[in-house]
């Protein structure tokens, strides 16, 4: 039976305190956003405006070419979004064949698999960008989408057969004796039962590319489909030292990846737990 005690009592007070220390900065990056121009620099800066200024976030829809930071908020959703469906349909099936293999090439490419994890993008980004603008993946979001996808295939098909290998065979037998095709029992099956790798997948292949970037500013710079960070590199580089404006943009470049993280956080503890149940 649990009985709350003075020791239960000074844990919560300690939580609280760690709770308030990890949110002061997120408190600091509002409230300068919210403060005029004359209250930027005057006043302490953890003291909440007296009267904000939401003008700092409708400046950004001002942003024009270069600088638009809704296009790039858009391009940024649509690369992420697609790359993050590519990443968990042909990561899922890549992982389940090689944790499904018994022969000695599963092993060996899974070994490859974590070569290409360990290897840094940037060693191939000359002869990668030569050979996407060859064949007209540049400039474009569905060719961010493929270059993603080639990029962090390696940690989505680590991660997904790591969960296959933990998994017993017990349902697909099952599934198999009932007359299910192959495919049927990897697609109604194993997959539902790998949510919590899926979250995993999605969130940190997610943040992965929503952050990125240097590939965005090589392959997209100057195109119409360059993502958040580039469009942000670019207005904030007209802006010099305006702080309240700048961490307006931080804000709205954090409110979907905070958004889709709050969805999916079960799912993504469960990953990291290395459970299937739930």
């Amino acid at each position: 039976m649990f009985r709350y005690t003075r020791l239960t009592l000074l844990r919560e007070i300690g939580l609280w305190l760690i709770t308030l220390v990890f949110l002061l900065p997120f408190y600091f990056l509002i409230a300068t956003a919210l403060k005029p121009d004359d209250e930027v620099y005057s006043g302490s800066p953890f003291a909440f405006p007296t009267s904000p200024a939401f003008e700092n976030f409708s400046a950004l829809f001002a942003g024009q070419g270069q600088s638009n930071i809704i296009l790039g908020l858009v391009n940024s959703v649509v690369i992420t979004g697609g790359s993050i469906l590519a990443l968990v349909l042909l990561g899922s099936l890549t992982g389940y064949v090689i944790a499904r293999s018994t022969r000695r090439w599963g092993r060996l490419t899974f070994y490859l698999f974590l070569v290409a994890i360990v290897l840094p993008v940037q060693l191939g980004a000359v002869p990668l960008y030569v050979g996407a603008r060859a064949v007209g993946l540049t400039g474009s979001s569905w060719g961010m989408i493929i270059l993603y996808t080639g990029m962090m295939l390696p940690l989505a098909v680590f991660l997904y057969a790591g969960f296959f290998r933990g998994m017993g065979i017990e349902y697909e037998e099952a599934a198999a004796i009932d007359g299910a095709s192959p495919t049927q029992v990897f697609f109604r099956v194993v997959l539902p039962l790998m949510s919590p790798a899926t979250g995993t997948v999605a969130i940190l292949c997610g943040l992965i590319v929503w952050n990125d970037f240097f590939t965005a500013l090589i392959f997209l710079g100057g195109s119409d489909s360059q993502t958040l960070p580039v469009s942000m590199y670019f207005f904030i580089g007209s802006l010099v030292s305006k702080w309240n404006t700048i961490f307006a943009i931080v804000i709205v470049s954090m409110v979907p990846i905070l958004t889709f993280y709050l969805f999916a956080q079960k799912k993504f503890i469960q990953g990291f737990a290395g459970g299937l149940k739930g």
